[in-house]
């Protein structure tokens, strides 16, 4: 069970030291305090519980940017992996870290969102509107700026509370409401789902590589996106939860190693035995 929350730090030490470097991190991020008090029953409202292979509910009905209504399934089901980010577009800090990582991350991507994959944000703060969905999102499409990108690609959405809750049940995704803060308590984490709505991976943090973004969303195509050098790229790593990354796998490094010493010493005698044929 792993906990995070606005930086990227492995919960499994005492709650108190949690506690501390988020009000450092958020006093010095914002020069306010997004504080979580040293309060046991307080941070347990904040965790990430992994299902990974469950199945999220694909009927939950949301709104997007433009005012519709639209059910979940509308982004799945489409032969592409989806990239969900809980949040909310009022936050003072944490969500746009996270909102942030993801553009970051994704502006090195060869991938076009809407084509290869799906990028949803759904707002946890049921008193949100379409207005501020609408906002958020012409704000992330200009910075992500890759230029012929439906809007689609990247969709934003608000809902009631019913909704918003059912799907971070069926993540793991425990947040709470700070009464004294006024602001929503939750984790720092994005998810990476297959086109039929299996969760296939977490992302945890505010900052998220690219090679990440791009072994995750592969993963989660089960190599339908990319090309064949980049599914050679995913045989080769392999998701490590103590670092939190894809890192190098080597048994498979090897095997594609002596596969292609295999390729290039029979190539080579290959070209010998082609010389020596012609000198005869």
């Amino acid at each position: 069970m792993k906990r995070f929350f606005c930086r990227q730090e492995d919960v499994k030490t005492l709650k108190k030291n949690l506690a501390i470097a988020v009000a450092v991190f958020s006093i010095a991020t914002t020069g306010h305090a997004q504080v979580v008090q040293d309060n046991p029953k307080q941070l347990q409202g904040i965790d990430v519980v992994e299902h990974l292979g469950d199945y999220i509910p694909l009927d939950l009905t949301f709104v997007n940017s433009e005012g519709d209504s639209v059910r979940l399934d509308n982004y799945f089901q489409q032969g592409k992996p989806v990239l969900l980010v809980l949040a909310y577009y009022e936050c003072p800090m944490l969500c746009t870290l996270v909102l942030n990582g993801v553009t970051n991350g994704l502006q090195s991507l060869p991938w076009m969102p809407g084509k290869q994959f799906q990028v949803v944000t759904v707002s946890i703060d049921p008193n949100e509107g379409p207005e501020l969905a609408a906002q958020k999102k012409q704000r992330y499409l200009d910075a992500l700026n890759k230029p012929g990108m439906q809007p689609g690609g990247w969709d934003f959405l608000v809902g009631a509370e019913s909704q918003s809750r059912a799907l971070a049940n069926a993540l793991g995704f425990q947040y709470y409401y700070d009464e004294e803060q006024e602001m929503w308590a939750h984790p720092a984490v994005i998810f990476v789902l297959t086109e039929d709505g299996k969760i296939s991976r977490y992302l945890y943090g505010i900052a998220f590589k690219e090679n990440d973004l791009r072994l995750a969303l592969l993963e989660a195509s089960q190599g339908k996106i990319g090309n064949t050098l980049d599914r050679l790229i995913l045989y080769c790593y392999h998701y490590n939860p103590d670092s939190q990354s894809y890192v190098p796998f080597a048994l498979n490094l090897m095997k594609v190693g002596g596969i292609a010493t295999v390729l290039i010493l029979g190539v080579f005698v290959g070209i010998l035995l082609i010389k020596d044929k012609k000198r005869s």
